[in-house]
């Protein structure tokens, strides 16, 4: 039988070794304390998605990290971005050669800029490598633990690798594609989270569907254009993990980002927000290096603009809006170095 560790107690990461247990897999998922142990067994821990979902009995709990992880054909991390490199350093030891070492984690880190496969290399042997993995989509967790199903895409360089994380990983509630281009998987699922936060501030606005398919259409120029600069294909974007979780993330009363943007709307405060919420919106710090790195390659994003000034600046989310709207306009694929003009005008 097949085995899979995961790190991280998030409700993703719950939901993974629900949903994995469910297809018959042997599922071992790390809690950092005996309490977080007991309460994820008694469905204290996440009780707002959990109250009504029985562990599979494939899917077993445990404080060790050694025994979550000894035998395990892959480790899917499942934590947020900003602890990833913290808990890779602690599961490094435990790895081995044939181990799949899969990212779930749909963000980027604060200080270093990195993608989560590029903190992951940073803190692993470099013969593990070729192992890492990206695991990304449109996937809300409490759709898919009601049962309904989704759509995912696992990457990896090597296209044997990723095809043998799909086999491993695939199950009746999430199928899973193969993709090769791993930047633009990883940047696609956490650039969209940036999108999503304006999208709850046009819905609080009450701006309506014109507006709403108008934000999402140039989020994924911005989204492609800052991909295409750090070298992902932009095909990429129009996919699962692009278009596809944008769609999902924007649309969603489900989505933790799209909930920070109708409450600062409301006139909340950033911090009061996040600390009432029960999981982690990761594009509240995704906006910090998506700004630096529109810097550094000089390009023009304005909706992450405007998201950063709301988020760090005091930017009034309404004056917000209406800047965006009164921009010049220009030919739609063109902006300061953006490269996508040139790529399609033939």
């Amino acid at each position: 039988m097949s085995g899979v560790a995961i790190i991280g107690t998030t409700t993703w990461g719950v939901t993974l070794g629900v949903v994995l247990a469910r297809n018959g897999i042997d599922v071992r998922l790390w809690a950092r304390t005996e309490q977080e142990c007991t309460q994820l067994k008694n469905a204290q821990h996440h009780a707002d998605v959990l109250a009504d979902v029985t562990l599979p009995p494939q899917l077993s709990i445990t404080a060790s990290l050694p025994e979550a992880l000894d035998g395990a054909d892959a480790v899917i991390l499942a934590v947020p971005s900003q602890r990833m490199r913290q808990n890779i350093k602690l599961a490094s030891g435990y790895l081995d050669g044939s181990m799949l070492i899969v990212s779930a984690a749909k963000g980027l880190e604060i200080d270093s800029n990195k993608r989560m496969s590029q903190v992951i290399a940073d803190e692993i042997s470099p013969s593990f490598w070729p192992n890492i993995c990206v695991h990304s989509g449109p996937n809300l967790s409490a759709e898919i633990l009601g049962g309904l199903p989704a759509v995912a895409v696992v990457a990896a360089w090597n296209e044997a690798i990723a095809r043998k994380a799909q086999k491993l990983l695939n199950t009746p509630s999430i199928c899973l594609y193969t993709n090769s281009d791993v930047i633009g998987v990883e940047l696609g699922g956490a650039l969209k989270n940036i999108i999503a936060m304006g999208a709850g501030i046009a819905d609080e606005l009450g701006y309506g569907d014109n507006v709403k398919a108008a934000l999402i259409t140039r989020g994924l120029t911005e989204m492609t254009a800052l991909g295409v600069a750090l070298g992902a294909n932009p095909l990429t974007f129009s996919g699962l993990t692009g278009l596809g979780d944008l769609i999902a993330t924007c649309s969603s009363p489900l989505s933790r980002n799209h909930y920070v943007g109708v409450e600062l709307t409301k006139g909340r405060p950033l911090k009061e927000i996040l600390e009432s919420m029960t999981g982690m919106a990761e594009g509240v710090g995704t906006t910090i290096v998506a700004h630096n790195l529109s810097k550094l390659f000089e390009l023009e994003m304005p909706i992450t603009e405007k998201i950063y000034q709301v988020l760090y600046q005091g930017l009034d989310p309404r004056k917000a809006s209406l800047e965006l709207m009164e921009a010049e306009a220009r030919h739609e694929l063109m902006g300061r170095r953006w490269r996508l003009f040139s790529l399609f005008r033939h």
